[in-house]
Protein backbone atom coordinates (compact mmCIF):
# COMPACT_ATOMS: atom_id res chain seq x y z
CA UNK A 1 0.00 0.00 0.00
CA UNK A 2 1.12 3.55 -0.76
CA UNK A 3 1.62 5.15 2.67
CA UNK A 4 -0.47 8.16 1.65
CA UNK A 5 -3.47 5.86 1.39
CA UNK A 6 -3.35 5.41 5.17
CA UNK A 7 -4.65 8.96 5.46
CA UNK A 8 -7.79 8.29 3.40
CA UNK A 9 -9.37 6.38 6.29
CA UNK A 10 -7.08 7.28 9.16
CA UNK A 11 -6.58 4.72 11.90
CA UNK A 12 -2.99 5.60 12.81
CA UNK A 13 -3.79 6.20 16.50
CA UNK A 14 -6.09 4.33 18.93
CA UNK A 15 -8.91 6.82 18.22
CA UNK A 16 -9.32 5.19 14.78
CA UNK A 17 -11.48 8.12 13.72
CA UNK A 18 -11.56 6.88 10.11
CA UNK A 19 -11.49 10.40 8.70
CA UNK A 20 -10.27 11.03 5.16
CA UNK A 21 -7.58 13.51 6.13
CA UNK A 22 -7.08 14.58 2.53
CA UNK A 23 -10.51 16.22 2.84
CA UNK A 24 -10.93 17.11 6.52
CA UNK A 25 -9.16 17.04 9.87
CA UNK A 26 -9.02 13.95 12.05
CA UNK A 27 -9.47 13.69 15.81
CA UNK A 28 -5.85 14.83 16.08
CA UNK A 29 -6.86 18.16 14.56
CA UNK A 30 -4.69 17.69 11.48
CA UNK A 31 -5.28 17.10 7.78
CA UNK A 32 -2.91 15.29 5.41
CA UNK A 33 -0.66 18.37 5.33
CA UNK A 34 2.41 18.11 7.55
CA UNK A 35 2.38 20.92 10.09
CA UNK A 36 5.18 21.82 12.48
CA UNK A 37 5.65 24.76 14.85
CA UNK A 38 9.37 24.65 15.57
CA UNK A 39 12.56 22.81 14.74
CA UNK A 40 16.09 23.27 15.99
CA UNK A 41 18.63 22.41 18.65
CA UNK A 42 16.97 21.40 21.93
CA UNK A 43 19.02 21.21 25.14
CA UNK A 44 16.26 20.24 27.60
CA UNK A 45 15.82 16.54 26.89
CA UNK A 46 17.36 13.81 29.09
CA UNK A 47 21.21 13.93 29.37
CA UNK A 48 21.91 11.05 26.93
CA UNK A 49 19.55 12.66 24.40
CA UNK A 50 20.57 16.33 24.53
CA UNK A 51 24.19 15.68 25.51
CA UNK A 52 26.52 18.61 24.79
CA UNK A 53 25.26 19.43 21.28
CA UNK A 54 21.50 19.09 21.74
CA UNK A 55 18.75 17.04 20.18
CA UNK A 56 17.57 17.97 16.70
CA UNK A 57 13.96 18.47 17.63
CA UNK A 58 10.98 18.81 15.28
CA UNK A 59 7.72 19.80 17.00
CA UNK A 60 4.71 18.49 15.06
CA UNK A 61 1.27 20.07 15.41
CA UNK A 62 -1.86 18.26 16.57
CA UNK A 63 -2.23 15.34 18.97
CA UNK A 64 -4.35 12.25 19.52
CA UNK A 65 -4.68 13.11 23.22
CA UNK A 66 -6.61 16.00 24.74
CA UNK A 67 -4.68 16.55 27.95
CA UNK A 68 -6.24 19.39 29.93
CA UNK A 69 -2.83 20.39 31.33
CA UNK A 70 -0.83 20.26 28.07
CA UNK A 71 1.96 22.84 28.15
CA UNK A 72 2.20 22.74 24.35
CA UNK A 73 -1.55 23.15 23.81
CA UNK A 74 -1.12 26.07 21.41
CA UNK A 75 0.25 23.58 18.86
CA UNK A 76 -1.30 20.32 20.07
CA UNK A 77 -4.89 21.57 20.32
CA UNK A 78 -5.22 25.19 19.21
CA UNK A 79 -3.79 25.24 15.70
CA UNK A 80 -0.52 27.14 15.88
CA UNK A 81 2.05 26.08 13.29
CA UNK A 82 2.73 26.05 9.56
CA UNK A 83 2.62 23.63 6.64
CA UNK A 84 5.67 21.95 5.10
CA UNK A 85 5.93 19.17 2.54
CA UNK A 86 7.78 15.85 2.71
CA UNK A 87 10.79 17.18 0.84
CA UNK A 88 11.08 20.12 3.23
CA UNK A 89 10.88 17.76 6.20
CA UNK A 90 13.70 15.67 4.75
CA UNK A 91 15.76 18.84 4.30
CA UNK A 92 15.11 19.77 7.94
CA UNK A 93 16.52 16.41 9.07
CA UNK A 94 19.72 17.02 7.11
CA UNK A 95 19.94 20.66 8.23
CA UNK A 96 19.73 19.59 11.87
CA UNK A 97 22.37 16.92 11.32
CA UNK A 98 24.65 19.54 9.75
CA UNK A 99 24.30 21.62 12.92
CA UNK A 100 25.95 18.77 14.83
CA UNK A 101 22.99 17.61 16.94
CA UNK A 102 23.13 14.13 18.43
CA UNK A 103 19.84 12.88 16.95
CA UNK A 104 16.58 13.70 15.17
CA UNK A 105 13.90 14.10 17.85
CA UNK A 106 10.37 13.75 16.44
CA UNK A 107 7.91 15.22 18.97
CA UNK A 108 4.23 14.12 18.78
CA UNK A 109 4.74 12.41 15.40
CA UNK A 110 2.05 9.70 15.44
CA UNK A 111 -0.50 11.21 13.06
CA UNK A 112 2.23 12.07 10.53
CA UNK A 113 4.00 8.69 10.48
CA UNK A 114 3.39 7.99 6.75
CA UNK A 115 4.86 11.34 5.72
CA UNK A 116 7.76 11.04 8.19
CA UNK A 117 8.71 7.64 6.81
CA UNK A 118 8.62 9.05 3.28
CA UNK A 119 10.95 11.85 4.39
CA UNK A 120 13.32 9.39 6.06
CA UNK A 121 13.38 7.34 2.87
CA UNK A 122 14.49 10.47 1.00
CA UNK A 123 17.55 10.91 3.26
CA UNK A 124 18.47 7.23 3.58
CA UNK A 125 22.23 6.86 3.45
CA UNK A 126 22.77 10.54 4.27
CA UNK A 127 21.14 10.74 7.70
CA UNK A 128 23.56 8.95 10.03
CA UNK A 129 22.36 10.03 13.50
CA UNK A 130 19.69 8.19 15.55
CA UNK A 131 16.00 8.96 15.05
CA UNK A 132 13.80 9.37 18.14
CA UNK A 133 10.06 8.76 18.32
CA UNK A 134 9.00 11.11 21.13
CA UNK A 135 5.30 10.48 21.77
CA UNK A 136 2.48 10.65 24.30
CA UNK A 137 2.31 6.87 24.72
CA UNK A 138 -1.18 6.51 23.28
CA UNK A 139 -0.16 4.38 20.30
CA UNK A 140 -1.35 1.55 18.08
CA UNK A 141 0.97 -1.41 17.71
CA UNK A 142 0.24 -1.50 13.95
CA UNK A 143 1.66 2.01 13.65
CA UNK A 144 4.68 1.20 15.83
CA UNK A 145 5.46 -1.80 13.62
CA UNK A 146 5.84 0.59 10.69
CA UNK A 147 8.76 2.26 12.47
CA UNK A 148 11.04 -0.79 12.54
CA UNK A 149 14.19 0.02 10.62
CA UNK A 150 13.51 3.77 10.85
CA UNK A 151 13.44 4.63 14.57
CA UNK A 152 16.34 3.91 16.90
CA UNK A 153 15.09 5.38 20.18
CA UNK A 154 11.57 5.49 21.56
CA UNK A 155 10.57 8.04 24.23
CA UNK A 156 6.93 7.44 25.16
CA UNK A 157 5.46 9.63 27.88
CA UNK A 158 3.35 7.15 29.85
CA UNK A 159 0.84 9.24 31.76
CA UNK A 160 -1.68 7.11 33.70
CA UNK A 161 -2.66 3.69 34.96
CA UNK A 162 -6.22 4.40 36.11
CA UNK A 163 -8.74 4.53 33.25
CA UNK A 164 -10.99 6.98 35.11
CA UNK A 165 -8.11 9.42 35.46
CA UNK A 166 -7.02 9.06 31.82
CA UNK A 167 -10.60 9.56 30.64
CA UNK A 168 -11.05 12.72 32.73
CA UNK A 169 -7.71 14.36 31.97
CA UNK A 170 -6.98 13.14 28.42
CA UNK A 171 -10.28 11.77 27.08
CA UNK A 172 -8.69 8.33 26.72
CA UNK A 173 -10.20 5.71 29.00
CA UNK A 174 -8.23 2.93 27.31
CA UNK A 175 -4.94 4.78 27.71
CA UNK A 176 -2.85 2.35 29.77
CA UNK A 177 -3.84 -0.82 27.93
CA UNK A 178 -2.83 0.79 24.63
CA UNK A 179 0.34 2.33 26.06
CA UNK A 180 1.77 -0.76 27.74
CA UNK A 181 1.30 -2.84 24.57
CA UNK A 182 2.98 -0.14 22.52
CA UNK A 183 5.96 0.11 24.89
CA UNK A 184 6.36 -3.66 24.82
CA UNK A 185 6.69 -3.50 21.05
CA UNK A 186 8.99 -0.48 21.22
CA UNK A 187 11.34 -2.39 23.53
CA UNK A 188 11.28 -5.39 21.22
CA UNK A 189 12.14 -3.20 18.21
CA UNK A 190 14.79 -0.98 19.80
CA UNK A 191 16.36 -3.52 22.15
CA UNK A 192 18.00 -2.75 25.46
CA UNK A 193 19.37 0.78 25.90
CA UNK A 194 22.77 1.37 24.27
CA UNK A 195 24.97 4.45 24.70
CA UNK A 196 28.26 5.41 23.08
CA UNK A 197 31.55 6.15 24.87
CA UNK A 198 30.34 9.68 25.60
CA UNK A 199 27.10 8.53 27.21
CA UNK A 200 24.94 9.54 24.23
CA UNK A 201 22.07 7.16 23.57
CA UNK A 202 22.19 5.24 20.30
CA UNK A 203 19.17 2.97 20.73
CA UNK A 204 16.62 1.79 23.28
CA UNK A 205 13.57 3.02 25.16
CA UNK A 206 13.18 5.80 27.72
CA UNK A 207 9.77 5.78 29.39
CA UNK A 208 8.90 9.21 30.69
CA UNK A 209 6.37 9.82 33.42
CA UNK A 210 5.18 13.19 34.69
CA UNK A 211 4.07 13.05 38.33
CA UNK A 212 0.77 14.92 38.62
CA UNK A 213 -0.43 16.61 41.83
CA UNK A 214 -2.84 14.49 43.87
CA UNK A 215 -2.12 11.43 41.67
CA UNK A 216 0.96 9.89 43.28
CA UNK A 217 -0.86 6.62 44.00
CA UNK A 218 -1.75 6.27 40.33
CA UNK A 219 1.87 7.04 39.43
CA UNK A 220 3.14 4.42 41.86
CA UNK A 221 0.73 1.83 40.47
CA UNK A 222 1.84 2.68 36.94
CA UNK A 223 5.51 2.17 37.85
CA UNK A 224 4.67 -1.12 39.55
CA UNK A 225 2.84 -2.31 36.42
CA UNK A 226 5.86 -1.39 34.31
CA UNK A 227 7.92 -3.44 36.75
CA UNK A 228 5.63 -6.41 36.12
CA UNK A 229 5.93 -6.06 32.35
CA UNK A 230 9.60 -5.12 31.87
CA UNK A 231 12.89 -6.23 33.36
CA UNK A 232 15.03 -3.40 34.79
CA UNK A 233 17.53 -3.58 31.91
CA UNK A 234 14.90 -3.35 29.14
CA UNK A 235 13.88 0.29 29.60
CA UNK A 236 15.04 3.46 31.31
CA UNK A 237 12.67 5.59 33.38
CA UNK A 238 12.67 9.38 33.30
CA UNK A 239 10.62 10.67 36.21
CA UNK A 240 9.55 14.23 35.54
CA UNK A 241 8.77 16.94 38.09
CA UNK A 242 7.98 19.79 35.69
CA UNK A 243 4.20 19.99 36.07
CA UNK A 244 3.08 23.60 35.75
CA UNK A 245 -0.67 24.32 36.01
CA UNK A 246 -2.13 25.97 32.94
CA UNK A 247 -5.16 28.26 32.83
CA UNK A 248 -7.41 25.29 31.98
CA UNK A 249 -6.35 23.54 35.22
CA UNK A 250 -8.56 25.99 37.12
CA UNK A 251 -11.44 23.74 36.02
CA UNK A 252 -9.71 20.66 37.48
CA UNK A 253 -9.02 21.49 41.11
CA UNK A 254 -7.10 18.30 41.80
CA UNK A 255 -4.28 19.35 39.46
CA UNK A 256 -4.44 23.12 39.89
CA UNK A 257 -1.11 23.33 41.73
CA UNK A 258 2.46 22.13 41.39
CA UNK A 259 3.52 18.63 42.38
CA UNK A 260 5.02 18.51 45.87
CA UNK A 261 8.43 17.12 46.76
CA UNK A 262 6.72 14.43 48.85
CA UNK A 263 4.60 13.31 45.90
CA UNK A 264 7.55 13.18 43.55
CA UNK A 265 9.84 11.37 46.01
CA UNK A 266 7.13 8.79 46.72
CA UNK A 267 7.05 7.83 43.07
CA UNK A 268 10.85 7.95 42.85
CA UNK A 269 10.98 5.32 45.60
CA UNK A 270 8.71 3.09 43.52
CA UNK A 271 11.07 3.42 40.56
CA UNK A 272 13.97 2.40 42.77
CA UNK A 273 12.02 -0.49 44.29
CA UNK A 274 11.36 -1.89 40.80
CA UNK A 275 15.07 -1.73 40.03
CA UNK A 276 14.77 0.69 37.11
CA UNK A 277 17.62 2.97 36.16
CA UNK A 278 17.04 6.36 34.61
CA UNK A 279 16.74 10.03 35.40
CA UNK A 280 15.17 12.29 38.00
CA UNK A 281 14.24 15.90 37.40
CA UNK A 282 14.95 18.91 39.58
CA UNK A 283 11.85 20.68 40.92
CA UNK A 284 13.21 23.95 39.49
CA UNK A 285 12.35 22.66 36.00
CA UNK A 286 8.66 23.33 36.70
CA UNK A 287 8.69 26.76 35.11
CA UNK A 288 6.77 28.22 32.20
CA UNK A 289 10.04 29.61 30.78
CA UNK A 290 11.03 26.05 29.84
CA UNK A 291 8.12 25.84 27.39
CA UNK A 292 9.54 26.37 23.87
CA UNK A 293 8.45 29.27 21.69
CA UNK A 294 6.35 28.12 18.74
CA UNK A 295 5.82 29.78 15.38
CA UNK A 296 3.26 30.23 12.61
CA UNK A 297 5.87 31.09 9.99
CA UNK A 298 8.72 28.99 8.65
CA UNK A 299 10.87 32.07 7.97
CA UNK A 300 10.61 33.13 11.62
CA UNK A 301 11.56 29.62 12.72
CA UNK A 302 14.68 29.69 10.56
CA UNK A 303 15.83 33.01 12.05
CA UNK A 304 15.46 31.53 15.55
CA UNK A 305 17.70 28.54 14.77
CA UNK A 306 21.41 28.76 15.53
Amino acid sequence: MNRAELLYNCTLCPRECGVDRTKEKGFCGESADIRIARYGRHMWEEPPISGSRGAGTVFFCGCSLKCVYCQNSEISQFGKGYVINVSELADIFLELQDKGVHNIDLVTPTHFVPQILDALDMVKGRLTIPVIYNCGGYEKTDTIKMLKGYVDIFMPDIKYYDSVVSARLSKAGDYFEKAVRAVRLMADIAGKPVTDDNGIMKSGVIVRHLVLPNHRKDSIRLIEKLGENFSPDEILISLMNQFTPTKRCELYNEINRRTTTFEYNSVLKAVSACGFDGFMQDRRSAKEEYIPQFFNDKKVTITQND
